[in-house]
């Protein structure tokens, strides 16, 4: 039986879901996943994401614009992400950051899209869920310039950068949350970085429908294989399955405070 755990960054919204949503959702619960978060890409999925949110009281969800997309927002201000976030089961604020490698969205955009994120997470006290990719020097800057001007709390999330991004985040309070990615052969560099990490800083995730880890790679990703990453983080850290558990759970409340374990508040 596996120990009850949470993933803390899914996109049941994809239409990669769209045939058997519910089916993955009760997949999910049966595997032990007790809680998920659902995490927006951008506002025109908020509705979509919204209703799921709502018709589970075990799911929460996130408002904010991925920097895929941030072209699309070039008027994005803190003042709309607050008020989107105006909501019970709104916990976090992102996914949002620089994603160097694909700049699907050029940096004028990427840049003024992502401060507006952390200006909104200061002012809603909500968790800033940082997505990072081929852009650890900027990223790392501009954290630390925009944390010295008022503390907002910082997660990386699905970490592939280096150790100097993940110290700085640590150094600023921040976590740094782990997906199937652990499990992939060729990144012996990402477990170093989970090793060096303190339990204490770690959630896990899958980053569904993406990402699926070993033994699952090649298939479409599920809540219920969070299982996995959680067993490779046992295995880095030398601990137990259910240690692992319990430790990623009590993080992600910590993390995620306006959480409640008996779901979203009221």
């Amino acid at each position: 039986m596996n120990p009850t755990l949470i993933d803390s960054h899914v996109n049941l919204h994809s239409e990669r879901y769209d045939e058997d949503r519910d089916a993955v959702i009760s997949a999910a619960k049966e595997a032990g996943i007790s809680y998920m978060l659902t995490i927006s890409d951008k506002l025109s999925s908020t509705d979509a994401i919204k209703a799921i949110a709502d018709y589970h009281d075990f799911i929460w969800r996130s408002v904010g614009v991925h920097p895929h997309f941030a072209c699309e927002y070039p008027d994005l201000d803190a003042q709309k992400l607050v008020e989107l976030a105006n909501d019970a089961n709104v916990i976090g604020i992102g996914e949002c950051g620089l994603d160097f490698h694909y700049e699907y969205s050029g940096r004028e955009y990427q840049f003024p899209v992502f401060k507006a994120h952390i200006e909104a997470a200061r002012i809603t006290d909500l968790p800033l869920i940082v997505h990072t990719r081929a852009a650890d020097d900027e990223t790392e800057k501009l954290l630390i310039e925009e944390h010295g001007k008022g503390a907002f709390m910082p997660l990386l999330h699905c970490y592939t950068g280096g150790p100097a991004l993940a110290k700085a985040v640590l150094g600023l309070g921040g976590y740094i949350s782990f997906s199937g990615i652990l499990t992939f052969k060729n990144a012996a560099d990402i477990r170093a970085i989970a090793r060096a990490t303190p339990l204490d800083r770690i959630i896990i995730e899958t980053d569904c429908p993406y990402l699926a880890p070993a033994p699952m790679r090649g298939r479409r990703n599920e809540p219920a294989y969070v299982v996995h990453v959680a067993k490779k983080l046992a295995e880095i850290k030398k601990i137990s399955l259910e240690d692992a558990a319990a430790a990623t759970t009590d993080n992600f409340f910590r993390l995620f405070s306006k959480a409640k374990p008996e779901g979203p508040t009221s």
